[in-house]
């Protein structure tokens, strides 16, 4: 029989490089060692056990830097077959081979073998469990594990209510833990599941205030070191807040987080600046020509960078810290869950930040947080990043650029919105299948910038066009609001009556809403067919039905602003002069604020009628000069846009025609099962990025009112 000494040795000896390597930090070498100790001549060397081992450390290191997915399911469905028949296999072994293949089945969009392995992996939990070959405490945590795992792959598949249930067993879990991080952790995630598919006012409400009272009851060391969580709930809050149109509670939350930002900022690069010393460090000490002087030197200096960086990580073992990178990771071991990169969480905040100030018309700090989270995002390598991540940061792009589109069309700025829109229908066009959720998004702005420029007739197509895109309701409504708008822009009868035809639905519904944003933006185009149709006194009374709950509980200023002109005109149609001049004045202030040219001209032309029956001469010519130095400077603005290339490629009543795949999916090809609307929302276990493009969007919904009317509706 020939002697297998050498293979073993040399097989040995490469796992052995690995692990040193691992240690230094090195993964491009430890992977390189691990896979040539896996392939011939050495692979046939290798024990059973010690293969098994080999695989999984393999498929960690190509997960843990999100590459070659298909190689590191084939090292895991390989370790599983040889794992299964050893009896002398740790069942902590099986049950993280499971736990890492089911989340590798979740990246490629396999939902069914997701599934699959996660329940076989709580059978062997079970079975373990009972026999006594895995302690309570242990068989807690792995029970947490899987359940949040599968949890995310219900929500995958629609089946929100068996998520909740199975995250029911989870929070159990924990609590037998007596865990408070994952009580919260639990707790989180069903707010978060209960955000995406919101059913139940009561329920998602309950859920709040769980969360805000495990937040509440953690200590204050606790709530300074568990980071992750710290930004986990207080996104859901402020999502929550955001869909409930509670937008002063709701700056609260981002005052917050905007904070935390740039400490965590801060604290991560100095953790980075102290990991690259330490490698540095522990690179010198292996080598083995090293004086006895100097190994201790740098054995102190170790020592002393290891006791930095572990005052930095607060609760997260250093190796943790080392391990995950930059992370915000959201439970303890065998979990090490996160639900988004550190930098796609900051990228968030910085939307927050806009979206808690547009309403408001803080447009500089606005500009401000768009060019940060743009430039966080181009920072990326979004061609060589799995198409997950990729995906994640293409949605949060375009909510920059959609939200950049709105604020420029309000500021009258129609060559930078043009060239906003452009980009975002660009990306759609490179990268349909990922962004196949904005197209709504992207032709009802087609509308908005079409009705800007007086193009109502384009506008309202893009409208309805936006409105046969999407599925959710509140979308559908505003949609509806919109084409309304547009069609009464157009002044003939056949319009107006196209416009009841759109709003008399949803006029009748607009209390089934949460929050209320569709609501008063109703109430609004009501109130203006009811004034067309001659009927002041009743559009009077609906008006400011509205209008107090713009003001009070929406907080978007030029909603306020044209609500309060259209009562001004109002009020002058019933000759009550004196409230007329105070409206307008409040209206004309606010419309200043925002830069918005043709809500000032409105205001204007509805004052020059006051000053005329007022006969207040001077008045009169003084604010009709005013008005007509804005409008030259409105139609030089129309007059540049309508010239740009990007002009009629936008207006004009057809919809975006997709390009042929692009690289990135080329790339991808080997996906197979990659789900359209991938909405991957629940923290995975075992730290590993899973991002979740069209879930985000769904929980950020960044839209609102950005242009009722461009001209005076008479």
């Amino acid at each position: 029989m020939p002697s297998a000494g050498p293979s073993m040795s040399a097989a040995d000896g490469l796992l052995a490089l690995a692990e040193e390597a691992e240690r230094r930090r090195d993964f491009t070498t430890a992977t390189s060692c691990l896979d040539s100790a896996l392939s011939p001549p050495h692979a046939a060397s290798l024990l059973p056990l010690a293969e098994a081992r080999a695989r999984m450390r393999l498929a960690g290191l190509l997960l843990a830097r999100s590459k070659g997915l298909a190689n590191a399911k084939a090292h895991l469905e390989r370790a599983l077959l040889v794992l299964n028949p050893l009896p002398s296999a740790p069942p902590r072994l099986k049950l993280l081979a499971h736990s890492l293949l089911a989340n590798v089945y979740g990246l490629l969009g396999a939902v069914p073998s997701q599934k699959h392995a996660l329940r076989r992996g709580l059978s062997l939990l079970a079975s373990a469990s009972a026999s006594g070959l895995l302690p309570p405490g242990p068989a807690l945590l792995w029970t947490s594990n899987f359940q949040a795992q599968l949890a995310s792959a219900l929500v995958v598949d629609g089946d929100a209510a068996s998520a909740l249930t199975t995250l029911s067993a989870g929070a159990a879990a924990a609590a037998d833990l007596e865990s408070p991080q994952l009580d919260l952790f639990f707790a989180a995630t069903a707010l978060h599941v209960h955000l995406l598919c919101w059913e139940d006012n009561a329920a998602v409400e309950e859920a709040v205030a769980r969360v805000s009272q495990l937040w509440d009851a953690l200590t204050a060391e606790q709530k300074e070191h568990w980071v992750g969580l710290f930004f986990y709930t207080e996104l859901l809050q402020t999502f929550y807040l955001l869909r409930v149109c509670d937008y002063k509670a709701a700056s609260k939350h981002v005052e917050r987080l905007d904070t935390a930002v740039k400490n965590e900022m801060e604290r991560g690069h100095r953790i980075k600046e102290l990991g690259t010393e330490l490698s540095a460090v522990e690179g010198t000490l292996a080598q083995t020509m090293l004086k006895e002087r100097e190994r201790v030197a740098l054995a102190h200096k170790q020592g002393q960078l290891r006791a930095q960086l572990q005052a930095l990580c607060g609760y997260d073992t250093l190796k943790d810290v080392l391990d995950y990178g930059d992370k915000l990771l959201l439970a303890p071991p065998p979990m090490h869950g996160e639900w988004l990169p550190r930098t796609a969480v900051f990228v968030l905040v910085d939307l927050m930040v806009v979206m808690v100030s547009r309403p408001k018309g803080i447009f500089k700090e606005c500009g401000k947080r768009i060019h940060s989270g743009l430039q966080l995002i181009h920072e990326g390598d979004l061609e060589h990043s799995t198409i997950w991540t990729a995906g994640l940061y293409l949605m949060l792009l375009l909510q920059f650029l959609e939200n950049n589109v709105a604020v420029e069309l309000t500021r009258s700025e129609f060559v930078e919105a043009q060239e906003a829109l452009a980009q975002m229908k660009n990306w759609f066009t490179r990268f349909p299948t990922i962004l196949q959720g904005c197209e709504s998004t992207i032709e009802m702005l087609r509308g908005q910038y079409a009705h800007s420029v007086g193009c109502f007739d384009e506008a309202a197509f893009h409208f309805l066009e936006a409105l046969k895109l999407t599925e959710n309701k509140s979308m559908q409504s505003m949609c509806q609001v919109y084409a309304a708008v547009s069609y009464i822009c157009k002044g003939d009868a056949e319009s107006s009556s196209e416009a009841l035809e759109l709003i008399g639905p949803a006029y009748r519904t607009m209390d089934s809403f949460v929050g209320v944003r569709e609501k008063t933006c109703i109430i609004f185009v009501y109130g203006l067919l009811l004034m067309r149709q001659h009927n002041p006194q009743d559009a009077r009374v609906r008006l400011a039905s509205g209008l107090r709950i713009a003001h009070q509980q929406l907080g978007n200023i030029q909603l306020v602003s044209q609500y309060l002109t259209i009562l001004g005109t109002l009020a002058l149609q019933l000759h009550d002069t004196g409230q007329a001049r105070e409206i307008l004045k409040s209206s004309l202030t606010l419309a200043k604020t925002l830069y918005d040219i043709p809500t000032q001209i409105w205001i204007l032309s509805v004052f020059t009628e006051l000053y005329r029956e007022l006969e207040e001469k001077e008045n009169e010519m003084e604010n009709s000069e005013y008005g007509s130095k804005k409008e030259i400077d409105l139609q030089r603005r129309l007059a540049e846009a309508r010239s740009r290339a990007y002009h009629q490629e936008l207006v004009e009543k057809v919809r975006i025609e997709v390009e042929p795949l692009h690289d990135l999916f080329q790339k991808h090809n080997d996906m197979s099962g990659l789900p359209a609307n991938d909405d991957l929302d629940i923290p995975e276990s075992v730290g590993l990025s899973t991002p979740q493009p069209s879930s985000v969007r769904r929980l950020v919904d960044s839209s609102s009112v950005r242009r009722s009317t461009r001209r005076r509706v008479s």
